[in-house]
């Protein structure tokens, strides 16, 4: 062997180290590629979106207040003798709730009785005689003066006995009002005032009562909604101040669930506020558990549109590309397409879509970090509830 020759495969050893490990890694990526496209499709959960009627809900923060409520005082001056209900018992109309000591009015009742009968006795006699003068003025045997002084004194007697009436009248309101009763039915607070104390008339509070069953939720709307509502009023038939027709509505509280309670619209301001721009509106529930209670905050949801056929996702079914939002979609091969969509606010558990659906479509629902567009999937197909968290029905 020449030296050239030798000299060239010297030269070509190097080379042939350095181009081994590189060769080895071709393999190795030619074999993942194998390998990845002998892979299973990957496993997603899909449906159908659901689709039937539904109606787009405004939703509002208020507060509940007692349909009627009342301050209990006292009608007469007196000492506190019994108190006869239990701190927070619901109460009727009617019901005792205190007694003032009524000897005092006892005793006036009674003079004022004695009075009575003593101007009674005295307009009987006045009558026999303006009788028995009458007759002896018609023979010509009594003064026409004396006639005219029976007659005053007639009429003196009647006016006493009227006077005496009213102070019996009087005084048996009084002996009636040392009896405080309540004068609506509803829950009673605690009492203010203890036994053996003074109780002036209209002044003393001793306690109040609020009417809960039904109860009302008062919020506030704005000059666009209003609008929006009034225009729905009329179509049902009614105006938004006398409820829009007894439009209903459903309230939501805290610490119960997601449960709502359902009600109707009853009544709405005559004017918008100036200073604020919203007219307060009121709803009307039925609370016969007493549940709620006046004062509550709650979250009150009024129909704001008429009722359409909609197409409804759950929100997990929603991706987001750059600034619009998308489903995937999974056609009968199992490919994957992405359509944008413009959503609307939440109906029964799930997204209402405004465009980009038209109800028959398949889409992914659960998965949706393992697909994208062009890839093919395996779908698993489930039948979405007309109501209800999406999350219990990917599972």
């Amino acid at each position: 062997m020449s030296r050239q020759d030798n000299s060239s495969a010297a030269a070509s050893a190097p080379l042939l180290r350095r181009l081994l490990p590189s060769a080895g890694l071709l393999a190795g990526l030619l074999l993942s590629t194998q390998a990845f496209a002998q892979q299973e499709p990957p496993t997603v959960t899909a449906a159908k979106p659901v689709v039937r009627d539904i109606v787009e809900d405004d939703e509002f923060v208020g507060r509940f207040e007692a349909v009627d409520q009342v301050a209990v005082r006292s009608r007469v001056n007196g000492y506190l003798q019994e108190i006869h209900f239990t701190d927070g018992a619901l109460v009727k109309k009617g019901d005792l709730l205190f007694t003032i000591d009524q000897r005092p009015y006892q005793a006036t009742y009674d003079a004022a009785k004695s009075r009575v009968g003593v101007a009674t006795s005295l307009l009987d006699f006045s009558k026999l005689q303006l009788e028995r003068a009458e007759d002896l003025s018609k023979s010509g045997n009594l003064p026409t003066s004396t006639l005219d002084d029976r007659r005053r004194e007639y009429l003196a007697a009647e006016a006493g006995l009227q006077g005496a009436t009213a102070e019996l009248q009087t005084a048996s309101l009084d002996l009636e009002f040392t009896e405080i009763k309540a004068p609506l039915s509803g829950r009673i607070d605690r009492r203010l005032v203890s036994v053996g104390n003074l109780v002036q008339s209209d002044t003393t509070l001793l306690t109040t009562i609020v009417a809960t069953d039904p109860i009302d939720f008062y919020f506030d709307v704005d000059e666009r909604l209003y609008l929006a509502y009034a225009s729905d009023a009329r179509k049902r038939g009614g105006t938004l101040q006398q409820g829009a027709g007894g439009l209903d509505v459903s309230v939501r509280i805290a610490d119960r669930e997601g449960a709502s309670f359902k009600g109707k619209l009853d009544f709405a301001e005559n004017r918008i506020d100036a200073a604020t721009g919203t007219m307060r509106v009121r709803a009307r529930f039925d609370n016969p558990d007493g549940v709620l209670q006046p004062g509550m905050f709650g979250r009150i949801n009024v129909p704001g549109s008429l009722p359409y056929r909609g197409v409804m996702v759950p929100d997990q079914a929603i991706g987001a590309d750059q600034n619009r939002r998308i489903v995937y979609v999974v056609d009968a091969e199992g490919n994957v397409s992405a359509k944008p969509v413009r959503t609307g606010p939440r109906q029964h558990g799930y997204r209402v879509i405004r465009e980009g659906l038209t109800g028959d479509e398949t889409i992914v629902i659960d998965g949706l970090m393992r697909v994208r567009p062009g890839v093919k999937v395996k779908a698993e197909v489930v039948t979405l509830p007309p109501e209800g968290e999406v999350a219990g029905v990917a599972q």
